[in-house]
């Protein structure tokens, strides 16, 4: 047989096996785009063909715990952007990676120098942000840059090229996020509770960052001011304080004189969206300090709890719709705002939609803020400890419906594997107060659905925009949460008769806090499955097109839906990859009808949100596998899948 004939039909044969070449295609943001859509347009990998994906190469940072103070409260939980043939990530420490993103061989690393020998309230770091210098040239120094938050509270600016420091940027190329935030932190403390664990957002030369203060340790903590530096010299451009510090504050009124000068936090620590053409920045977020009892901060705690529109030139407020009022669940707005161009109504439609704790999406017209289905304020449970004053309504959207559970959790929830652990289960729902959600916080053990984990947490939104769908993973996991008095607190905590539950001070309160999932002696949840699930919202209609368990159980391996942490991407192509779940496995799900089309068992657990470009006309898909601190296995994994060449 002739030579060119041979190569004529091995190309057809290697196209047949891997779908059709495609452009380089890159994934340039953490959420796919500056507008968080998590979508891809790359076609190559098909509902036909994504079950021949394989590995494609393994980098491993090399990070498991070695001298870390508190690996347990660590996590490997980040998704790489592409740039210029590379990707580009944070490790679990806050290093910064640059690997070869055909090969998966290292190009250089950045010890970010961030401290080991403290326990940070949570110490991960979900990815980087870059920005090109367009007014420099392509062979200077720093003309693309990497911005990397690191664990003890500085923002990092790094030569794309070589991973050396931007000198120019703030002080030898970091800017001190402690300055001017009202920091806890003494230089004996063992603890580090201000930190960011999301990338920061870029828009028009500014490096626009928020944070994480850790939550229920007092009233008075950090400020969760969200700040734009300059992105060439790190030069603070403005400030927005979520709370208002002074009278000339429209909401400020709805505050209490005295208690908002105490009051802290409301901090966006998911990420930030930002629209390029609106000059608009969208932050998510938290609640007031502390979660648990807000006695000290009465009113609905306006901007706490919210996603807001700010100006990206000066950081003016434009709009905000709060969608919790006065937080006593730990229901931060956890998910980075969603910016889509959405059909309703037979109209065009730029939109954000926002997921929640709670199990809703809110959706909203971007320029105003208007919501796109009505949102109706309904009555809530009232019977709080005393000093507490819940709001006396919930913001409700009429679409789409909840996608987590809501009701109060009876006596014929209960589950278990076997008949004796069902009716344990059962037993301690009969002896919990249960009211559904928004009952607020009480001395008697109470069950929480949604739990402060969610619903939906950072793993967010994925869009596709020809389907108009939005696909979004989420939880079914209630918590037992108490308060307690102060003056039993210590006692509690020390007396060995709540090992599984977390502890919190919320001083300046008359109580304290403790709270844990509501699992079996087994550790599975309580309460019927699926406690995971994954669902596609027809976001033109406010409808489900389909809605399934994500995730295997241990011991039997069934189905049944598991808690998961971490967030979908979408392809043009028709596929939804995800993994998340506490079952270590990376799947793929057809995007039009939920069916399964390929799972692969990962090393380790895939608490991170996937990535997929194309690099030589080769599309590959990327996932951390990291695991979830001390709830699932454990790793220092990147992997990439793509069909066989």
């Amino acid at each position: 047989m002739p030579k060119l004939l041979v190569f004529i039909l091995s190309s057809v044969a290697i196209t047949a096996v891997m779908g059709a070449p495609v452009p380089d295609a890159g994934w340039p943001a953490y959420g796919g785009d500056a507008g968080g859509t998590r979508y891809s347009p790359l076609v190559q990998i098909t509902p036909a063909n994504v079950n021949e994906l394989r590995v494609a190469w393994v980098f491993r940072t090399g990070e498991l715990g070695q001298g870390v103070k508190d690996w347990s409260r660590s996590a490997f939980e980040a998704t790489p952007i592409l740039y210029d043939g590379t990707l580009y990530f944070t490790t679990s420490s806050t290093d910064v990676v640059a690997v070869d993103a055909a090969t998966g061989m290292l190009r250089w690393r950045h010890d970010s120098g961030s401290r080991k020998d403290l326990h940070y309230s949570d110490g991960v770091s979900r990815g980087v942000s870059l920005w090109v210098d367009e007014a420099s040239p392509d062979t200077e120094m720093c003309h693309a840059r990497i911005y990397a938050p690191t664990l003890d509270g500085r923002l990092l600016a790094l030569d794309a090229a070589t991973g050396s420091t931007c000198a120019e940027f703030g002080e030898r190329g970091a800017v001190n996020l402690l300055k001017d935030v009202r920091s806890q932190f003494k230089e004996d403390d063992e603890w580090r509770n201000y930190l960011v664990t999301s990338p920061p957002a870029v828009l028009d030369g500014k490096v626009i960052v928020g944070s994480s203060i850790g939550d229920n340790r007092a009233v008075l903590e950090e400020l969760g001011t969200v700040r734009a530096f300059d992105a060439r010299s790190g030069k603070l451009m403005w400030s927005w304080d979520p709370i208002p510090r002074d009278s000339s504050n429209p909401v400020y009124k709805e505050w209490d004189p005295q208690s908002v000068e105490r009051a802290s936090a409301a901090n966006a620590w998911a990420p930030l969206s930002v629209d390029a053409a609106r000059h608009l920045v969208f932050v998510p977020t938290g609640s007031a300090s502390p979660d648990f009892f807000g006695g000290e901060r009465p009113g609905d705690n306006r901007w706490a709890n919210s996603v807001v529109a700010l100006n990206g030139e000066t950081g003016e407020f434009k709009w905000g719709q709060q969608l919790v009022h006065h937080d006593l669940w730990d229901y931060d707005v956890a998910a980075q705002p969603t910016l889509v161009d959405l059909v309703h109504d037979g109209k065009s439609v730029a939109a954000v939609i926002q997921a929640t704790k709670t199990g809703f999406l809110y959706i909203f017209e971007r320029d105003s803020g208007a919501p796109v289905f009505p949102i109706m304020e309904r009555p809530v449970p009232q019977d709080a400890v005393p000093g507490e004053h819940p709001s006396p309504t919930q913001p409700y959207p009429a679409a789409p419906p909840a996608l987590a559970r809501q009701t109060p959790v009876t006596p014929d929830d209960a589950w278990g594997i076997t008949w004796f652990d069902t009716r344990a289960c059962r037993k301690r729902i009969e002896g919990y107060r249960s009211e559904g959600m928004f009952q607020p916080p009480a001395v008697k053990d109470s069950l929480m659905q949604p739990s402060n984990a969610g619903g939906v947490n950072w793993g967010g939104v994925a869009f596709d925009p020809k389907r108009q769908l939005a696909i979004a993973n989420t939880m079914n996991l209630p918590f037992v949460v108490a308060l307690v008095p102060r003056g039993q607190l210590h006692e509690q905590s020390a007396s060995g008769k709540y090992p599984d539950f977390e502890f919190a001070r919320q001083e300046g309160t008359p109580y304290g806090m403790r709270r844990a999932a509501f699992k079996s002696n087994l550790g599975i949840p309580c309460v019927k499955p699926p406690w995971g699930v994954l669902t596609a919202v027809d976001a033109q209609h406010g409808t489900l097109k389909w809605q399934i368990p994500l995730g295997d159980t241990p011991f039997i391996h069934l189905n049944l839906g598991m808690p998961g942490i971490g967030g979908p991407i979408v392809t043009a192509s028709g596929l939804v990859f995800i993994a998340a779940s506490l079952d270590d496995r990376l799947r793929a799900f057809d995007t039009d009808s939920g069916k399964l089309l390929w799972e692969v068992k990962l090393p380790a657990g895939g608490q991170a949100t996937p990535m997929t470009y194309s690099l030589g006309g080769r599309q590959y898909v990327v996932i951390a596998a990291g695991g979830y601190k001390s709830d699932s296995t454990r790793g220092d994994y990147l992997v990439a899948y793509a069909l066989p060449h």
